[in-house]
């Protein structure tokens, strides 16, 4: 089944917790929310909204694009480029970039995931 259409006031959103593995912590106490907001019917597709709180983090992305609706990150990508986001930014991330998120602001992102 699809997701039906639908409007969401994105600020206000509620999210749920998202666990960090503990070996992704570098520094700090970072924690994760979010929400799924529709998934394709074979699970490949995902579109949602995601939240991290200050800290230093490691991960091995999958094919996203994402906007910063709030707060501030650095993010370095092994072997690539670093970049610096913040609100309004677009990023496009790799599947299979190894990235260290360097959060300065408590970062909310709206993203869309494909797969593999």
């Amino acid at each position: 089944m699809t997701t039906p259409s639908f409007a969401l006031h994105v600020p206000a959103a509620d999210l749920d917790p998202d666990p960090l593995d503990p070996s992704q912590v570098v520094s700090g106490s970072p924690e994760v929310t979010g929400k799924v907001l529709s998934e394709s019917a074979d699970g490949r597709h995902l579109r949602g909204l995601w939240q991290i709180t200050p800290g230093v983090v490691t991960d091995v992305e999958a094919d996203e694009m994402f906007v910063v609706l709030s707060g501030r990150a650095t993010i370095e990508i092994e072997d690539g480029p670093t970049l610096e986001v913040g609100p309004g930014d677009c990023a496009v991330l790799r599947e299979g970039d190894r990235t260290t998120w360097t959060v300065h602001e408590t970062l909310r992102k709206a993203y869309a995931i494909t797969l593999p």
